[in-house]
């Protein structure tokens, strides 16, 4: 095994998160070259700037560039209908894949992906970058300790602003279209909290009922509001509330009880962390203490590189990505059917 990675960045002119994605291998020591496929070539200019001399070779379509080049990992972000080729392409070519959410527009594609990253012992992994944050480990490594005891119940909360969705340019977008996303806010942001429910307490949504609605009213055909329930695995119930609602920035939460305490992480008052056990005088609250960075698209993008290279475990696996997609094309189509739908665990 190399020290370091070659990493192929697949891109198009609608690709998302490359004002993150150009830094993080920019600043990530493990890699030694990025060669890039941009259809279009709108981004090179910017990717020649962003990485200097790390990007090598520039391509028009990734079939071209995994004709002359043996990349260690593929980065791939796409809009959702696009990228299930692309991807297929690189796994045809031994090259495990690290890809933009949500990578697909219905899970019968993602599900022929996965088949196929098994067959082939490679690693699918969706870009769900906020289980490298400090606090979410700290969160986890507490649960799975029995810090709290038998998990009770879960309540997620992922809002943002209504004001993006009036914008004639995010309306044309592929993000407000669900032939080319697949979905709203659940799909986009709201997969985030669904996989950190699973995530943090290490346990599998396994049936979802709900509802999706466009309640801001604005000229799309994808949801801006969604509120499942859900059940899990170990048997505890979980509810997620996942919309575009306020006028700026994002309001997010993550709330665990317990048979021993409770804990909590309430982004938008900036409580990262906190906690309560029942052992404990009435009234102590802990507080994490510990430094909140580094996080964000940098350290996820810094772990599947060092995965790739067997210098530590990937944050997350394919099946890993298939199960929170899953989870929410079942609450799609338990909001059109009116039935609660059973969630399949492999």
């Amino acid at each position: 095994m190399a020290d370091k990675a070659k990493v192929a960045l697949i891109i198009s002119e609608t690709s998302a998160h490359l004002g993150a994605y150009f830094p993080a291998l920019a600043s990530c020591e493990d890699i030694s070259e990025v060669v890039l496929s941009d259809e279009g070539q709108k981004h090179v200019a910017e990717a020649r700037k962003k990485l200097g001399d790390k990007l090598t070779r520039v391509y028009n379509s990734p079939a071209e560039l995994f004709q002359k080049e043996q990349p260690d990992l593929a980065l791939i972000t796409l809009e959702a209908g696009k990228a299930p080729a692309a991807i297929n392409i690189a796994l045809d070519h031994g090259c495990p894949v690290f890809a933009e959410k949500p990578a697909c527009t219905n899970i019968e594609d993602f599900e022929k992906l996965v088949q196929k990253a098994d067959s082939k012992h490679l690693n699918l992994m969706l870009a769900l970058a906020n289980r490298n944050n400090p606090e979410v480990k700290a969160a986890r490594r507490m649960i799975r300790k029995g810090t709290f005891g038998k998990i009770y119940g879960i309540e997620l909360n992922f809002i943002a602003d209504q004001t993006r969705l009036a914008s004639k340019s995010y309306q044309s977008g592929w993000f407000a279209q669900k032939a080319r996303g697949g979905g709203g806010h659940l799909i986009w942001l709201g997969i985030h909290w669904l996989d950190l429910g699973m995530y943090i307490t290490d346990s599998k949504i396994t049936d979802v009922s709900g509802f999706i609605t466009n309640i801001g009213g604005q000229p799309l055909d994808v949801e801006d509001s969604a509120a499942l329930s859900l059940k899990f695995d170990k048997g505890f119930l979980g509810t997620m509330t996942s919309g575009y609602y306020i006028n700026r920035g994002k309001q997010s939460l993550i709330k665990i009880w317990g048979s021993k305490g409770w804990l909590e992480m309430d982004y938008s008052t900036g409580k990262y962390l906190q906690w309560s056990l029942y052992s404990d005088k009435p009234g102590t609250i802990h507080k994490f203490e510990e430094s909140i960075k580094p996080r964000g698209y940098s350290p996820c993008v810094h772990a599947a590189v060092r995965s790739v290279l067997d210098k530590e475990p990937p944050t997350l696996d394919s099946h890993d990505s298939l199960q929170v997609l899953r989870t929410i094309y079942a609450a799609y189509k338990a909001a059109e059917t009116g039935q609660t739908q059973q969630v399949r665990v492999d």
